[in-house]
């Protein structure tokens, strides 16, 4: 692979971050340099392959098609980014049934599912966001005394509140695609329905759904931060400020009386500044669970 080549992966791959994730671009800049590339090379490969079934008109032929892209070796590779992440994943000996798994994820995207049950919306989290954290692990490294497995059902967890982090404040933006992603019985246990969210129907009942799902995230997030103290201590500031900021999200939607219909919550560079501070302490606070 030429050194142009190699430069004009690694561009087009921060070009994809800058556009999508101010969030996920400013928590990574913690990391040291050589992991950092490496990581947003990962999110660049979920971001666009997430990106491909947002499309109108996708197909099941363009998802496959683009598995076989992904399949092909660093040294097989036409696109700038997946060129950026094959050889990423082959540098760093990244397990690619975590990969595939991610592909099958956005896969229910293709279908437009319905989700019966929190178990089921899970799993789906767990296709699309954890896998993502379990590519990641082998990039930021371990502390020493952990391994991978150990460290796993924390990685999947907070992968889980991300997304549906993701899923709350989305709600409007996946309405006028005609997905929703509320469990069918966490819609009936507040009498909604699927056409009441698509429809876009925000009175007390609808908050007191987002207030449940808010509840949700929040202890995920918390059942998920001992697992950030068996990373590498070079790697936790970067996924704690990840989590944490990430969290966040969660306040402002309660900010913005829940109005995600028509508003998209967020964090301002300002706020993310204001913040760092108090993550990198409670983050240096966190202790890896008892054995």
């Amino acid at each position: 692979m030429s050194a142009a080549a190699w430069k004009n992966a690694q561009q087009a791959t921060e070009a994809v971050i800058r556009q999508h994730s101010r969030t996920f671009h400013f928590a990574t800049g913690l990391l040291p340099s050589a992991a950092r590339g490496a990581i947003r090379a990962l999110y660049a490969f979920c971001r666009m392959t997430d990106d491909l079934v947002d499309r109108d008109g996708a197909t099941q032929e363009d998802l496959d098609a683009w598995r076989a892209q992904v399949n092909l070796p660093a040294a097989e590779q036409k696109m700038p980014v997946l060129l950026y992440w094959s050889g990423v994943r082959e540098r760093f000996g990244v397990d690619r049934r975590y990969e595939q798994e991610l592909i099958d994820g956005v896969n229910m995207d293709l279908r437009c599912r319905r989700y019966a049950t929190w178990d089921e919306l899970e799993d789906y989290c767990y296709h699309v966001a954890s896998t993502v954290g379990l590519l990641s692990m082998p990039i930021i490294g371990m502390a020493p005394g952990f391994q991978f497995e150990q460290a796993k059902p924390y990685a999947v967890r907070l992968g889980v509140a991300l997304q549906l982090t993701n899923i709350l404040r989305d709600v409007g933006e996946d309405a006028g695609r005609g997905r929703v992603y509320f469990p069918e019985d966490d819609l009936a246990r507040f009498g909604l329905t699927r056409q009441d969210i698509l429809t876009g129907v925000q009175d007390e009942r609808f908050r007191d759904l987002m207030r449940f799902e808010i509840a949700r995230a929040r202890q995920l997030y918390e059942e998920s931060l001992p697992g950030i103290a068996m990373l590498s201590r070079a790697a936790r500031p970067a996924v704690g400020a990840a989590a944490l900021l990430y969290r966040a999200i969660l306040d402002e939607i309660e900010a913005i009386d829940y109005q995600v219909y028509t508003r998209r919550a967020h964090t301002t560079g300002w706020q993310k500044l204001k913040m760092l501070p108090g993550i990198v302490l409670a983050v240096l606070r966190v202790r890896p669970p008892a054995a």
